[in-house]
């Protein structure tokens, strides 16, 4: 294995506890869900950024799944890690997209992968609601505050994501 693939993989396990903890750290209860709203989505979000869309999937889908296990939402596991892998997929590609096409280095990138990860995860959640979890249209409820915490996850990935350009490898990683 090669030094470079170890870095990555590196930084994918540093993003899944990154993730793991913004998501257990602070949480704002939403009493209409018995859910909460989090930190967590910025760095699944940044995963996809900087890790591409692959290694970003499952640092993102990881780290948002052990939370989970972790603060008791144990039917909430496989769904979440379904669901947060295919937002850190998204962003990335979405990233890499638009940073191949406009060739720049700018955050509107950063923040169309963000818009798009955080559609994925608050319609992914209302269709896991609905139908796995059997709470039907009542999982619409969600809607809103996953979107809310999709705004937070991409503020804080811009903010992140600005900071983290300066660093060489960070910026050699989001270019290649």
């Amino acid at each position: 294995m090669n030094s470079t693939k170890i870095l990555k993989l590196v930084t994918a396990s540093l993003l899944a506890a990154l993730t793991c903890v913004a998501t257990m750290v602070i949480q704002v209860p939403t009493p209409v869900t018995n859910g909460y709203i989090h930190l967590g989505d910025g760095f699944v979000i940044l995963s996809g950024i900087l890790l591409g869309p692959v290694y970003g999937a499952l640092a993102g889908g990881i780290g948002s799944m052990l939370a989970d296990l972790l603060t008791g939402y144990m039917a909430y596991v496989p769904i979440t890690f379904i669901i947060k892998a295919c937002a850190g997929l998204l962003a990335g590609v979405v990233y890499k997209a638009l940073q191949k096409k406009t060739g720049s280095f700018h955050l509107l990138p950063v923040i169309t992968g963000g818009i798009c990860a955080a559609i994925v995860v608050a319609f992914g959640y209302f269709a896991a609601e609905s139908t796995i979890l059997g709470y039907g249209l009542a999982a619409a409820a969600s809607i809103p505050h996953n979107f809310v915490q999709g705004i937070f996850g991409i503020i804080i990935s811009a903010v992140l994501f600005e900071a983290l350009s300066k660093v060489p490898f960070i910026r050699s990683m989001t270019t290649a």
